[in-house]
């Protein structure tokens, strides 16, 4: 089991032609996001942080390995929620890491919004507010292939 504290360590992150949008949902969700602890990789960091006047840990640019901090960040329990508004119709110079850093937050279980509605549902969801504790997916399977 894992337990998201009521205080969430939130990562934002939004492709170029995405960043208006989030940023735009961040303002609108201003009060709830200032209850949460921030992450966002770089130039969407340093939007956000301007937009909200709030703190928000800035990590590197997504095609310069920021999408990796934050997928680290994940398997290792550091970030609870993901809110990545990405540009499907636009190919991306590091999609692979774009891929991972999708397929680590599905697989450690987190819960991930990746549109203005889906991220709209989740921010007004009552577990955002209080603690929440759920089932970590178990792995032993995969682990314990080759022996």
């Amino acid at each position: 089991m894992r337990k998201l504290e009521r205080r969430k360590k939130i990562a934002l992150i939004a492709h170029d032609n995405k960043k208006k949008d989030l940023i735009e949902w961040a303002i609108h969700n201003k009060i709830e996001l200032s209850k949460h602890s921030l992450v966002a990789t770089g130039t969407t960091g340093k939007l956000i942080e301007e937009a909200l006047d709030q703190p928000v840990v800035k990590l590197l640019s997504g095609p310069l390995g920021g999408d990796q901090q934050i997928g680290a960040m994940i398997a290792t329990g550091d970030i609870d929620v993901v809110f990545f508004f990405f540009d499907p119709m636009e190919a991306q110079p590091h999609d692979s890491d774009v891929k991972a850093l999708l397929r680590l937050a599905v697989a450690w279980n987190l819960p991930m919004a990746c549109d203005r509605s889906t991220a709209d549902f989740l921010m007004t969801s009552r577990f955002m507010q209080e603690e929440y504790e759920y089932k970590l997916p178990d792995y032993t399977h995969y682990l314990n292939r080759h022996i």
